[in-house]
């Protein structure tokens, strides 16, 4: 057989222009060198896509079943939701496994996980007692509103709701929009830029997001702040046990347990009437804000603690190929 030409070798090689014009148009959506979406829409995709699922649950859920059935079945859904997130967006979009987005769930993630918890329920304890010590707030009974259940089944059923609630908020725009926003840019920018681009748009994001809850703009400064302080935590420690921690508990604690909730209608350890000024003791007011950088003071000095050190781990710009996690 006779040899092949350069130019029949060539055409082997070298890429037709229909194979070029392709390449070029899928250049913004798709790395080909990765086998996986860009960066902006796998931060994106998985806030969207889980957010219109949710919203079609509740919009369900809520038109053909009432209180008490309506509420366990919320949760479960939202529960489903959950894990079909993390699989979708770690499998299909991420091509990651699991636990780089910050959810290894072993004793060191409960033990953090656990503590917290615990930072959110002092700060809202000592949110409480500084509405209450300045007139801005009375107790005014224990153990009330929890309408057709017995009152530990609704607690525990709105804690079910809240956590999981927190914890598709911390998964979606902590683990899948902040961590692949700061591994995109890093590499074109510094490392500690990355992340502060990431840290900041994903908690403009979820300042956003919350939206419904807002009736003056200067009330976006509250979410904003939470998201800082939960975006914090999981860059310095490359893990979602502390963010869904504190962000479930403090949510839990806000409402049910300390009575400080306005927008939140569930049963309440201690009830409250809340008569102070609403700039001040509002849901997004001012001493609750101070309150949460509190919080963040308080997650600071915990992994300042534990760690010796505080700085960017380098976990949240970690992506694992998966010909190397096959060898």
């Amino acid at each position: 057989m006779p040899p092949k030409s350069p130019e029949q070798r060539d055409s082997r090689t070298t890429p037709s222009v229909v194979e070029r014009t392709v390449s070029r148009l899928v250049w913004p959506i798709w790395n080909s060198a990765d086998g996986r979406l860009r960066a902006p829409l796998r931060a994106v995709l998985p806030a969207v896509l889980s957010f219109l699922a949710l919203a079609a649950l509740q919009s369900v859920v809520r038109a053909r079943f009432t209180h008490p059935i309506r509420e366990p079945l919320e949760a479960a859904g939202i529960g489903a939701v959950l894990v079909a997130t993390v699989f979708v967006s770690a499998r299909v979009l991420d091509r990651r496994p699991v636990g780089e987005y910050g959810l290894s769930l072993d004793r060191h993630w409960w033990r953090s996980f656990a503590v917290g918890g615990a930072i959110a329920t002092v700060i809202n304890a000592g949110a409480l007692a500084v509405a209450v010590g300045v007139g801005w707030a009375t107790v005014v009974g224990v153990a009330e509103g929890a309408g057709d259940l017995p009152f530990l089944p609704a607690m525990a059923v709105v804690f079910t709701y809240v956590a999981l609630a927190s914890a598709w908020e911390e998964i979606v725009f902590r683990g899948a929009m902040l961590k692949n926003l700061a591994e995109g840019a890093d590499g074109p920018v510094p490392r500690w830029a990355a992340v502060g681009v990431a840290v900041l748009a994903s908690s403009l994001v979820f300042a956003f997001l919350h939206g419904g809850k807002v009736d003056h703009p200067s009330q976006y400064g509250y979410y904003l702040l939470a998201g800082l302080v939960l975006s914090g935590a999981y860059v310095l420690t490359g893990d979602l046990a502390l963010p869904i921690g504190f962000h479930a508990w403090y949510n839990f604690t806000q409402s049910a347990v300390f009575g400080l909730g306005h927008s939140q209608r569930t049963p309440e350890l201690i009830a409250v009437d809340i008569v102070g000024p609403a700039r001040w003791v509002g849901e997004e007011g001012i001493a609750y804000s101070l309150f949460v950088v509190v919080g963040g003071l308080l997650l600071l000095t915990f992994l300042r603690w534990r760690d010796g050190r505080l700085g960017i781990d380098e976990r949240v710009t970690r992506w694992t190929p998966g010909f190397e996690r096959e060898t």
